[in-house]
C-alpha cells in the first residue's frame, strides 16, 4: 500500500509535462501556448531594445563629437551669444578647463563697442575718406602719415573682427584700387611698420586675400633702405620716392630705441608669409648689434647710435615713450617664434630686462599706487607715462609663458600697476587719464601733461590681465573707461580727444589707433577668449593680431606655396562661413543646445606719434 501511494504522488507530480495531460485539457493547452508565446515575444522584444539602445548610443556619441569638433572650430573665431561655454585654454602646452559665462551684460557691452566703432568709421567714411585721420569737429582730413590712409588700414582688422563686412569690403577695395606708396613723402619707419605693414599682414592672416600681402610687401620694400646704416641700426625716416633715408633733427642724429627695436614682429611674420628672408634678417640683425653691448639691467637708453650701434648714454631710461615697445617685443618675437631655441635670446633679453624694471619700482604714499619711474643717469625721476600702462599686460603675458618662479612675481607686479594705471582715469574730473603723471610725496598721483588722445595702453592691459586672470574687475574697469569715452570725447562727426582732462575742452583729432587699438582691444575685453586666443595670435604695438606660425629659419623650404596653404587654412577657420560673426554666432548657439539635449539622453609705446612734420 505504501509503495502504491508513492508511486501515484510520483506520477501526479510530473503528470503537467506529459502531453497526455493537455491533450484531454485543451483550455489549459491553450494557456500554454499563450504563456509561451508572451515570453518569446518579451524576450525577443528585450533583446531588439537593447540592439537598438546601443546603436542610438553609439549614433549619439558620434554626433556629440562631430558636434563638439564643430563647436571648438567655431570658437576660435565667433562671439557667442549668452551662452555657457566650457573653453579650454592652452598654456605652455598643457590645457587648463576655464569655464566663461558670456552673459548678457557683457554682450551689451561688446555691442556697445562696436557700436562706437560705426559711429567712428561712419564719420571717417564721410568726412576724411582716404585722408590718413579725421579731424571730426573740422569734418575735414587730413595727412600725418604721408597719405597712406592709415585710419583705413589701421582699421581693417577691427571691423573683420566685430563682423563690419559691408565696411571691411570697401575698406578693402580701397586698399586695391587707391592705396599708392609711390609718394614724393617722408615717412616715419616706425609707425609706417606698426600702422600699415602690420595692418595690412593682420588683414592677410584675418581674411586671407592675397591683396594685403602683396601692398605689405611692397610697402616693405620701400622701406628697407632705412637699413643700410654702418651699424644695421635703422634711420627712423624715410622718403618713399627716392629711398633716402635719415634721423630727425630733433634727436641729434640718433635713432630712437622704440622705432628700432619694434619692426621685428612685422617683418619676421613677412618673411615668414612671402619666404623670402631679407625682411627678417634686416630687423634681427638689429637685435644681434643691441645684445653686444646688452646692459646686465637690460635697461637700454632711448638714443642709439646708427653708426656704431650703441646706446647714448646721456639719453633716459624708460618705458614710457620712446622705450616703451622695444621691450615689448623681445617678449612677443619669442613668443611669435614659438618660443624656441632659435628665439630663445629674445626671451633672456626679456627677463634681463624685468629685472631692470624691478630696480625702477617705487609706490606713492599715502595710497601706495606702484608705478614706473624713469632713469637719467643713477637719478630716478618720479614720473610715469599713460603709455608706459603697456607694461601690465606685458607682464602678465610674460607670466603667463612662464613655468618658473618668476612667474607669480611678473604677475603680482601687473595687477598692481594695473590699479595705478586705472587711477590714472578715475583721479581726474573727466575719468580720462592724462598723458602722463608727476608723483610728489604725500600726494600720490599729480596729472603732468594734461591731454587725452584716446590712447588704448591701459585697456590693452585690461584685457590681457582679464584673458589671464579670469577676473571680471578688470571689465568692469574698462566700462568705466569706455563710458567716460563715450560722454567726454563723442560728438556727432566721430571722436576726438581732450586737450585738458580737467576742464574737458575737445580737440579736434581722431587718431587712427582710436579704431585700430582702443576700441578693438574693448571689444575684445568683452569678448570669449577664444575670440583672437592669445596661444594664436600675437598682438602688434598698434593691436594688429599676427597669427602665429613656423618662423622662416625653422622650416628652410618655406615660401609662397606654403603659406598659399596656410592662408587656405585661415581662411577655412577665420571667414569661410559668410554669416560672419554674429550670424554663426546664432548656428553656435544652436549646436550648444543641441549638444545639452544629446547629453541629456545619454544620461550625462612710443609717446606722441612721430608725424612728417615733425622729421
Amino acid at each position: 500500500m505504501v509503495r502504491h501511494r508513492s508511486s501515484y504522488s510520483s506520477f501526479s507530480r510530473w503528470r503537467f509535462l506529459h502531453p497526455s495531460y493537455y491533450l484531454k485539457r485543451p483550455r489549459r493547452l491553450a494557456l500554454l501556448c499563450i504563456l509561451f508565446v508572451s515570453a518569446t515575444f518579451l524576450v525577443w522584444d528585450r533583446q531588439t531594445l537593447a540592439r537598438e539602445h546601443e546603436a542610438e548610443i553609439s549614433k549619439l556619441n558620434e554626433e556629440k563629437d562631430q558636434l563638439q569638433n564643430r563647436l571648438q572650430e567655431l570658437m576660435q573665431s565667433l562671439e557667442t551669444k549668452g551662452k555657457h561655454i566650457d573653453h579650454p585654454m592652452k598654456q605652455e602646452g598643457t590645457e587648463q578647463q576655464k569655464t566663461f559665462y558670456d552673459d548678457a551684460v557683457n554682450v551689451e557691452r561688446r555691442n556697445k563697442v562696436k557700436a562706437a566703432m560705426v559711429h567712428a568709421w561712419s564719420s571717417y567714411e564721410k568726412y576724411a575718406w582716404g585722408f590718413d585721420e579725421l579731424q571730426p569737429q573740422s569734418r575735414s582730413g587730413v595727412n600725418n602719415f604721408g597719405g597712406l590712409g592709415a585710419s583705413i588700414i589701421d582699421s581693417l582688422d577691427t571691423l573683420y573682427i566685430m563682423g563690419l563686412d559691408e565696411q571691411f569690403q570697401k575698406a578693402k577695395g580701397w586698399v586695391t584700387d587707391s592705396l599708392d606708396f609711390n609718394k614724393d613723402v617722408v615717412a616715419s619707419v616706425f609707425e609706417t611698420t606698426i600702422r600699415v605693414v602690420g595692418g595690412l599682414l593682420s588683414a592677410y592672416d584675418l581674411a586671407g586675400d592675397s591683396i594685403f600681402l602683396e601692398r605689405a610687401k611692397q610697402i616693405a620694400d620701400k622701406l628697407l633702405p632705412a637699413w643700410n646704416t654702418p651699424s644695421g641700426i635703422p634711420y627712423n625716416a624715410i622718403n618713399l620716392i627716392h629711398g633716402n633715408a635719415h634721423n630727425p633733427g630733433w634727436t641729434g642724429g640718433a635713432s630712437i630705441l622704440a622705432d628700432s627695436g619694434t619692426e621685428q614682429v612685422e617683418f619676421i611674420a613677412l618673411s615668414q608669409r612671402t619666404g623670402d628672408p631679407k625682411y627678417q634678417e634686416k630687423v634681427e640683425n638689429v637685435i644681434k648689434r643691441l645684445q653686444e653691448t646688452f646692459p646686465d639691467d637690460g635697461l637700454l637708453p632711448i638714443y642709439i647710435n646708427p653708426n656704431s650701434g650703441h646706446a647714448e648714454t646721456y639719453s633716459k631710461v624708460t618705458f614710457g615713450a620712446m622705450g616703451d615697445s622695444f621691450y615689448e617685443y623681445l617678449l612677443k618675437v619669442w613668443i611669435q617664434g614659438n618660443k624656441t631655441d632659435a628665439v630663445k635670446h629674445y626671451r633672456e633679453m626679456w627677463e634681463r630686462s624685468m629685472q631692470g624694471l624691478m630696480k625702477l619700482i617705487k609706490k606713492s604714499s599715502p595710497s601706495s599706487y606702484t608705478y614706473i619711474t624713469e632713469r637719467s643717469g643713477s637719478a630716478l625721476i618720479d614720473k610715469m607715462d599713460e603709455l608706459a600702462c603697456f607694461a601690465p599686460g606685458m607682464l602678465a603675458l610674460g607670466a603667463s609663458t612662464d613655468d618658473t618662479d618668476k612667474s607669480a612675481e611678473y604677475l603680482s607686479l601687473a595687477e598692481e600697476l594695473t590699479w595705478t594705471c586705472y587711477n590714472f582715469y578715475n583721479s581726474t574730473r573727466t575719468k580720462l587719464a592724462g598723458e602722463n603723471y608727476i608723483f610728489n610725496e604725500g600726494e600720490d598721483m599729480v596729472v603732468g601733461t594734461s591731454w587725452n588722445i584716446m590712447r588704448p595702453e591701459t585697456i590693452e592691459s585690461l584685457m590681457y590681465l582679464w584673458r589671464i586672470t579670469g577676473n571680471e574687475t578688470y571689465r568692469d574697469w574698462g566700462w568705466d573707461i569706455f563710458q567716460a569715452f563715450e560722454k567726454q570725447t563723442r560728438i556727432d562727426s566721430g571722436y576726438v580727444g581732450l586737450r585738458d582732462v580737467n576742464s574737458g575742452e575737445k580737440d579736434d583729432m581722431m587718431q587712427s589707433f582710436f579704431l585700430a587699438e582702443t576700441l578693438k582691444y574693448l571689444y575684445l575685453l568683452f569678448s570669449p577668449p577664444s575670440v583672437i586666443p592669445l596661444d594664436q595670435w600675437v598682438f602688434n604695438t598698434e593691436a594688429h593680431p599676427i597669427k602665429i606660425v613656423p618662423r622662416l629659419d625653422s622650416v628652410p623650404n618655406l615660401g609662397v606655396q606654403q603659406d598659399s596653404q596656410q592662408t587656405e587654412q585661415v581662411k577655412s577657420d577665420q571667414r569661410s562661413r559668410h554669416g560672419r560673426f554674429e550670424t554663426i554666432g546664432r548656428i553656435k548657439n544652436n549646436i550648444l543646445e543641441r549638444t545639452k539635449h544629446r547629453e541629456r539622453l545619454l544620461g550625462r609705446k612710443e609717446g606722441r606719434k612721430l608725424t612728417s612734420t615733425d622729421i
